[in-house]
């Protein structure tokens, strides 16, 4: 009962949030319907590069977002044709799955630390007071550690209140991967995970949950994806990377964090980054399917049609739809892993791309 429950679910936020523009064009041969979701991180470019896709001659994908971990159980599950998440699966939960699962990369995003505090600009915080933040130990906006690190900024006697994620979320995982490398504290009390045993502050769904609870409460401060604080004019603070440098929020810092040597399956986290330049909580987002498409009847058209899309949002006119919606686009490098990775899923044995 509780699976039907939860495909009803996921089904539900598909038809929700459903990017499919257009039905089928003339002179087009027919074409199939795909279902994916997962992480809202990169709903922004999947939205819109579907879309494109789809007034192109692609076919119709609809896409629900509902956080990363509902992602991987969708695919799990097989309730999708691929899944969606910010963190790669761990070799554990890879055993998990009914079958093997390849990881492509789609786009380099970051997540952000936003905040509302009318009047308060170029705010920058330090990994240290992110955890005194984050953990509840820090509680006021002008507290002395934080007024130390901006001097010149009035900042309030305003009480803070941390927003964070109530759904399995990559935004999450990210930002705590971050925080684990750079704090010992958080590393030993609250862990890295898609869901997190907060010890203050607020719940909200998805990144638009977030975005949305921040910019309509003074005294706020979240993680979010660079997007949704963009596309809501919400303050994002200067973070220190591990050179010192405060390093703000930007197409650019992001690619310079990808800057690394990734590996064959493409399953790295990039936060951290020891480039002076690098903006430290950023990450590859990937699309999630399984190596073999021949599976649960599926037909051979579903599965091209699959591999076909996901082929076409690493390529260069997806790509540059990524950087129109402030995500940076896949380096070239992680473009030509991606690529090697398509093309060798395979529907009843035989390799899909040529």
């Amino acid at each position: 009962m509780k699976k039907q429950i939860f495909i009803l679910l996921v089904m539900a936020a598909i038809v929700v949030t459903s990017c499919g523009g257009g039905g089928q064009k003339a002179g087009k041969e027919k074409q199939v319907t795909l279902s994916a979701a997962g992480a809202t991180f990169p709903q922004p470019f999947y939205n819109l590069a579907f879309k494109k896709y789809n007034e192109e001659g692609g076919p119709v994908i609809n896409y629900g977002g509902i956080g990363s971990g509902g992602g991987i159980k969708s695919l799990r599950d097989r309730v999708v044709d691929f899944g969606a998440t910010d963190a790669y699966l761990s070799d554990t939960e890879l055993s998990e799955m009914p079958a093997e699962v390849v990881h492509i990369p789609t786009c380099i995003g970051a997540v952000v630390i936003a905040y509302n505090l009318p009047g308060v600009t170029g705010l920058k915080l330090t990994p240290e007071l992110l955890e005194g933040i984050f953990l509840g130990k820090i509680t006021k906006w002008n507290d002395e550690k934080i007024i130390g690190v901006n001097p010149g900024i009035a900042l309030p006697d305003v009480n803070i209140t941390v927003v964070y994620r109530s759904d399995g979320s990559g935004t999450t995982y990210i930002f705590s991967d971050y925080m684990s490398k750079v704090s010992k504290v958080w590393n030993e009390t609250l862990g890295t995970g898609k869901s997190l045993n907060w010890p203050a502050g607020i719940g909200a769904k998805g990144n638009p949950g977030v975005s949305g609870t921040i910019s309509q409460s003074e005294g706020t401060i979240g993680y979010i994806g660079f997007e949704y604080a963009f596309a809501q004019k919400i303050a994002m603070a200067q973070i220190m990377n591990s050179s010192g440098n405060f390093i703000e929020p930007a197409l650019g810092t992001f690619t310079a964090a990808a800057d690394t040597e990734i590996p064959a399956d493409t399953r790295v986290m990039i936060t951290n980054s020891s480039s002076p330049e690098a903006y430290p909580i950023t990450s590859f987002t990937w699309i999630i399917m399984y190596k073999e498409q021949g599976y649960a009847d599926r037909s051979k058209a579903t599965a091209e049609a699959t591999v076909n899309s996901v082929n076409w949002l690493t390529g260069g006119n997806a790509q540059a739809i990524a950087t129109s919606v402030h995500y940076a686009p896949l380096p070239q490098k992680a473009a030509e892993q991606a690529t090697l990775i398509l093309k060798s899923i395979t529907y009843e044995g035989k390799p899909i791309l040529k």
